[in-house]
């Protein structure tokens, strides 16, 4: 490792540039700097009550993943933190870990990046010329050797293409991105277009307080509850490495036979109007535990595709129209683009498609791997280990001289993963970068050895292999072993079962080795 120190760039403080500037911060050769556009971290978490071009959740949200599979790996959430946390909570842990961590004073909140351009070096050095505008609004500008790219991409609203008749549509049309609450919605007639996870938030919330409200899907959707048989949060059952070596070997089809016929059995999709034509891992999941409830009140209705617009109604592809539209609500996800980077002539994207190895090294900058997107991934699952793991496989090549595949190998990577995609995924601009947490987290512990040395905790410690090989795989099991491996992984894995009951059950006591009992 060179004794020289390296300037790193990290744009953007929230829940993928905070654990970047942590790994960074493990390396002595490297000399981070944070840039926050807006005045505080938190990025997506932090909610917005005013309209604003930064990404930010709704009043009411909470998380789709549990906290436990949704921690950073050396920083497990607090005993009494919901399983599925408020965005409120979700933020103070995100603060509270850029507290314990030391992470603020290398942070610059007000610093907004203008551009950045390969240095007039570049070919030898792989160094970046970046444009800023500090808290002041004063224009700067520095070079750094590095630079990882954590702005997210749900800042940027995806519009579809006008339907006939819209113009002269009298109601309002917003996109849920600037949708804050219910106030202003009430006894009001919304149609909320698109059943993913934020048309179907939207939906259920404005249910209680419109007059009615209509959920457009053109093709449905497989919902499935955050909670399991017995209450268990959904993810901790079915993401472990045991079920990654079941869906890896029992045919497609079978496993997604399995989930629909579990999924049925909570509400029959068909009889609901929600069954889609794809099988139930053909698509992004959505996650809601009210809205067959919602349905099933009437007081949410299920419609097909939009046809046209008039000036007071809408029309569906099934015939039917809805008079008195008061509102629509546009759930009909994001864009992103690399529009800093060069005037986005360096790194294309097309309809959501970019050629980025592993969806984080762009193919445009292959020849030094000096830059690099961190969270730019849809997981079935939480995305903060992911950027996690992102952060520490950049860290490696950047700071530890870590080796990557050339060109070609990462080019034949994009391509086959797109092929399984297509495989995989109905045809969808919210599918081009949709990975499998558990398998993905494996794919990017491989590319730095850091997975769980499973042959070695089966000899050595075969209780603590079997916790981690049929319980969760929560991201502590990836700091076992492999570079900077924390001394407290292994505590933080006995720990999961007692920090998941400890939130519903205050009767409950800690054991040593992080078993739990339950107080008479």
């Amino acid at each position: 490792m060179s004794s020289e120190k390296k300037h790193l760039l990290v744009i953007g403080a929230g829940a993928s540039g905070l654990p970047s500037i942590r790994h960074a911060l493990l390396y002595p050769n490297v000399e981070v700097t944070c840039f926050e556009k807006s005045n505080d971290i938190g990025g997506l978490w932090n909610y917005k009550p005013h309209k604003t071009d930064l990404s930010t959740v709704m009043k009411s949200t909470v998380i789709n993943s549990s906290k436990e599979m949704t921690a950073f790996s050396d920083f497990p959430p607090e005993d009494t933190m919901a399983n599925f946390m408020h965005n409120r909570e979700m933020c103070r842990y995100l603060k509270n870990y850029a507290k314990n961590f030391g992470l603020l004073k290398y942070i610059k909140l007000n610093h907004s990046v203008v551009s950045i351009v390969r240095n007039d070096d570049y070919e030898t050095s792989g160094k970046w010329k970046v444009r800023y505008t500090d808290g002041d609004g004063k224009e700067n500008e520095k070079i750094f050797d590095g630079v990882m790219l954590c702005s997210g991409h749900h800042a940027i609203p995806y519009i579809p293409s006008p339907w006939p008749g819209q113009e002269k549509f009298k109601g309002n049309i917003t996109h849920s991105h600037d949708y804050k609450d219910q106030r202003g919605y009430e006894d009001k007639v919304v149609v909320v277009v698109g059943l993913g996870n934020s048309g179907g938030d939207c939906a259920v919330e404005l249910s209680r307080v419109s007059k009615q409200v209509y959920l457009v899907t053109r093709r449905g959707s497989w919902v499935f509850n955050r909670l399991f048989d017995r209450g268990e949060p959904v993810d901790m059952v079915f993401n472990s490495k045991f079920q990654m070596f079941l869906s890896q070997t029992i045919p497609a089809p079978l496993v997604n036979w399995n989930f629909e016929r579990l999924l049925n059995l909570r509400f029959d999709h068909e009889k609901y109007g929600l069954k889609p034509k794809h099988p139930a891992l053909g698509a992004h999941i959505t996650i809601n535990d009210e809205l067959p409830n919602r349905i099933a009140c009437g007081t949410v209705r299920v419609k097909p595709a939009i046809k046209s617009f008039t000036e007071n109604s809408i029309e569906f592809e099934d015939g039917s129209v809805v008079e008195n539209v008061d509102e629509v609500l546009l759930a009909t996800g994001f864009s992103f683009h690399f529009n800093l980077v060069e005037g986005g002539n360096l790194i294309k994207v097309n309809e959501n498609k970019t050629d980025a190895y592993k969806y984080m090294f762009p193919l445009a900058t292959s020849d030094h791997n000096t830059l690099a997107v961190i969270g730019l991934i849809q997981p079935i699952g939480s995305i903060m280990p992911i950027s996690e793991m992102q952060a520490r496989v950049y860290l490696e090549t950047f700071a530890a001289g870590r080796k990557l595949p050339n060109r070609e190998e990462m080019k034949a990577d994009v391509t086959a993963k797109r092929e399984e995609m297509s495989r995989r995924y109905v045809e969808s601009r919210r599918h081009t970068i949709q990975v499998d947490y558990a398998n993905y987290m494996h794919e990017l512990g491989d590319l730095i050895g850091c997975n769980p040395d499973m042959r070695t905790l089966w000899r050595q410690k075969p209780f603590l292999a079997w916790k981690v090989y049929f319980g969760p795989c929560v991201p502590y099991i990836f700091r076992l072993n492999g570079p900077n491996s924390w001394e407290g992984a292994e505590n933080a894995i006995w720990d999961v079962s007692y920090r998941a009951e400890r939130p519903t059950n205050n009767k409950l006591e800690r054991r040593n080795g992080g078993e739990s009992k339950k107080q008479n």
